[in-house]
């Protein structure tokens, strides 16, 4: 078997004025959002209950100051929040009028948590606040974006844990509760809103809010300093609110015109039967474009889904006709990144598509999210973030791990590789496809922390999944920044 391996150094992002860099955070700091925003002032409005809606009035006044980072050890890591003023790193305003506010009394809050049914009170929970923003779009104060600040009491009534993590995506079957996922259904009943919707934990806006461990353990889930939270708050309302991208993957010189679809499977609400779901990423504009596939296979007892070779032919069609629609020709290059195998059938139906397109490169991957196979460093550290190890035709990755920007591996358990499994008659040498892969777990505008470990393909999918599930096909919005 070969074995080759290198560490690939951390990829660039570029942000305004072609500038790039490493980090999101300091390269928004020193040039501004690859998309400058169409006006001075993102118009922010806030549902929760009383002292949420507070605490986040007085958590956008105190980041308009800035925030002091934790950043001691590790200043890289943990860098302050500049604040809000002139020349900020978003170039932009965040304002919360007076009027865009709405407070779900405690009388509504208290019926719901009383109420036995999980489903049943999930739904409550969803109508209740859709109610609320559904008065601010039709008011005098229609916001950019809304903040669904969610107080704990609801929080522990509303988010199972093991339902929200189990029960929306595929992994190899279809697996998984029926109960009803709360951020998929609100974010699936808020999609006619001329607004995305954002949803915050109350310990986002007060650290000194308690969440139930069984909520937060389950999603290993710990709060950030101030400065940290709201370098990611901000970035990701920046993005919902303006519809501009803060930064992309840096392009390379020479490089082809390229369209990355990610595909993931989901359940059906409340069947054994799966859908396909797609999210297209625009390299050039960074737009991700939401396709919703047509009814899957399954190999047996519901395990394994898959697309008939007609269907693949048909997402992959559909995709390029929306890219096309968009930049006015087809890509010369396409990567396919999926979470299963691709079944001989699949690749047949997606390379004709590709050859009906004219798109003469292209890459089907099988990304696999563990292997029996890992690497040990020297000493007690974890292995360096971009750690390739090619084996005989397949890539082991490191997306997670050590950081010498950082100086610290910022993780809480030992980072897990990625295998990528290139099919038969993909183009690119596995290498190539590696450092690509490694790129596009930077393009993720919810966080500005370096250790992402999917791919945004991978993981606009499964996002996307969670919330189809949930909407009739006539409402399906194409805007990444509705699922997300």
């Amino acid at each position: 078997m070969k074995f080759e391996t290198k560490i690939f150094d951390e990829p660039h992002l570029e942000f305004g004025d072609k500038h790039h860099h490493p980090d999101p955070r300091l390269g928004l700091f020193e040039a501004g959002p690859l998309q400058i925003p169409a006006g001075d002032v993102v118009k922010i409005a806030v549902v929760g209950n009383s002292k949420t809606v507070e605490d986040a009035k007085a958590f956008f006044k105190d980041a308009a100051a800035g925030f002091q980072g934790k950043g001691e050890k590790h200043p890289n890591l943990h860098p302050d929040f500049p604040g809000l003023g002139n020349q900020n790193p978003f170039r932009c305003k965040f304002d919360i009028s007076d009027g865009a506010t709405a407070a779900i009394t405690q009388a509504k809050i208290d019926k719901i948590r009383r109420e036995p049914h999980h489903g049943k009170a999930v739904e409550m929970a969803v109508d209740e606040i859709v109610q609320e923003l559904q008065t601010l779009d039709e008011g005098s104060h229609r916001p950019d974006v809304a903040i669904v600040a969610l107080p704990v009491g609801l929080i522990e009534r509303v988010w199972n844990a093991k339902v929200d993590a189990n029960g929306t995506v595929e992994k190899d079957d279809s697996g998984g509760s029926d109960a009803p996922d709360f951020r998929g259904m609100l974010k699936a009943k808020a999609m006619g809103l001329s607004f995305p919707i954002q949803i915050v934990w109350e310990d986002v806006f007060d650290e000194k809010a308690s969440i139930p461990r069984k909520v937060k353990e389950s999603r290993a889930r710990k709060i950030q300093d101030p400065a940290d939270r709201t370098w990611n708050l901000l970035t990701t309302l920046y993005y919902k609110g303006t519809g501009r991208i803060p930064w992309r993957k840096m392009p390379q010189d020479g490089e082809f015109t390229a369209c990355y679809i990610g595909i993931s499977f989901y359940r059906e609400v409340g069947g054994q039967q799966l859908f396909t779901s797609a999210a297209q990423m625009f390299d050039e504009r960074g737009r991700g474009f939401i396709l919703k596939g047509k009814r899957a296979q399954t190999e047996s007892r519901g395990r394994h889904p898959y697309m008939t070779q007609e269907d693949a032919h048909q997402l992959i069609a559909d995709a390029l006709a929306a890219y096309k629609n968009h930049h006015k020709n087809y890509p010369a290059r396409v990567i396919v990144l999926k979470t299963s195998q691709f079944r001989a059938e699949e690749a047949d139906g997606i390379f004709e598509a590709l050859n009906e397109a004219g798109a003469e490169l292209r890459d089907l991957v099988w990304v696999q999210e563990s292997s029996s196979v890992k690497i040990l460093r020297d000493g007690n550290y974890p292995v360096m973030r971009g750690t390739f190890v090619e084996l005989d035709g397949k890539g082991l990755l490191y997306t997670n791990g050590s950081i010498p920007y950082y100086g610290t591996y910022p993780g809480l358990y030992d980072p897990k590789p990625l295998l990528l499994c290139p099919y038969a008659g993909s183009d690119s040498t596995i290498a190539q496809i590696a450092k690509e892969v490694l790129a596009l777990t930077k393009v993720n505008w919810n966080s500005t922390q370096m250790n992402q470990k999917l791919p945004i393909p991978i993981r606009a999918a499964r996002a996307v999944g969670e919330v189809l599930k949930y909407v009739d096909s006539e409402k399906v919005s194409s805007d990444y920044a509705r699922y997300i």
